[in-house]
């Protein structure tokens, strides 16, 4: 069997696990492999002098290390079994996508929230960045359904893209510069510096998957003539991609992200992503799930026919 059909047909097996399982714990994780190989590097070498050249040096040594690991781990499987292949494929793809364990803690946020505000502010801190202790509850259920239109670009869609490009070689690499850019791409005083370039070649690799989850959230919510709006209001997030999937959802929704935070304890000021003030309910998330489900099945679809078209094509 050509190796084009045994790829597309790991992508359908490794979406439907991560639909049944998502992130189950009692496996080990390569991007846990992935967070321990960066915290080593960051460790030895954010201290002391050019720590934007060692930041750099560091994060391409990781993405090339991660593509020819990838790419040859393939080959060899191809040549001692195409069964050995079709499994390593689909589990390595299965790791690369986190749609169901995005949408489990998102939903977990609210829930939570219904019991009290403290525990919910607990489940918001394990899937967000800022800080949460002082968040109300219409804070709490903003933050949620924010990353969840951010993450759906990072944990699926971002993927799926490099993965129609690349292949599983490419899928790999970029979840080595997400998980790169969700360490050490922070404006602080600890890696303003040695986690700039990561940051930067997140914001690349990011660009155009961030503008086509925002389309296909739009076209499944059959409200594909606010694209106008979303992509004017995306314009106001600071960062170049993440605003696209909030924005999409807000015009969906009708509702106002974003606004000032508290990360590591300093203020940071971030603009409004929309304009009506309303209060979030438990129909709004119900929706929001929709929405990120009905986007991960189009992309998957779209990603199974143009790789075996593009890869049809080459042979």
């Amino acid at each position: 069997m050509d190796s084009t059909y045994i790829m597309v047909a790991s992508l359908f097996t490794g979406f439907v696990l991560d639909k049944l399982w998502g992130d189950p714990d009692y496996l080990p994780h390569p991007i846990v492999g992935f967070g321990k190989l960066i915290s080593l590097f960051e460790r030895k070498l954010n201290r002391g002098k050019w720590l934007i050249l060692k930041g750099a040096l560091s994060t391409l040594l990781l993405m090339i290390l991660t593509f020819i690991l990838t790419y040859f781990s393939l080959i060899i499987a191809r040549e001692l079994s195409q069964v050995l292949l079709y499994c390593i494929s689909s589990l390595l793809i299965f790791f690369c996508l986190a749609g169901k364990t995005l949408c489990r803690e998102v939903k977990a946020v609210f829930d939570t929230l219904e019991v009290s505000i403290v525990k919910g502010r607990q489940q918001l801190a394990r899937i967000v960045g800022r800080d949460t202790m002082c968040l109300d509850a219409q804070q709490i259920r903003i933050a949620a359904l924010e990353t969840l239109a951010e993450n759906l670009n990072d944990g699926v869609i971002a993927p799926l893209f490099w993965f129609t490009l690349l292949g599983l070689p490419g899928m790999m690499t970029y979840k080595m510069i997400n998980t790169l850019d969700s360490m050490i791409g922070y404006k602080n005083t600890r890696y303003l510096y040695y986690g700039r370039f990561a940051a930067r070649i997140d914001d690349i690799m990011n660009f155009i998957p961030a503008r086509i989850t925002a389309i296909i959230m739009l076209m499944v919510g059959n409200q594909i003539q606010k694209i106008g709006i979303t992509f004017s209001i995306a314009k106001n997030h600071r960062s170049p991609n993440s605003g696209y999937p909030e924005a999409a959802l807000a015009a969906m929704l009708d509702c106002r992200f974003g606004g000032p935070n508290y990360y590591f304890g300093t203020k940071v000021e971030k603009p409004y992503i929309g304009t009506n003030e309303k209060v979030i309910q438990r129909h709004n998330l119900i929706f929001a799930l929709k929405i990120n489900q009905y986007t991960e099945i189009v992309m998957v679809v779209i990603s199974m026919l143009l790789y075996f078209t593009l890869h049809i094509s080459f042979n």
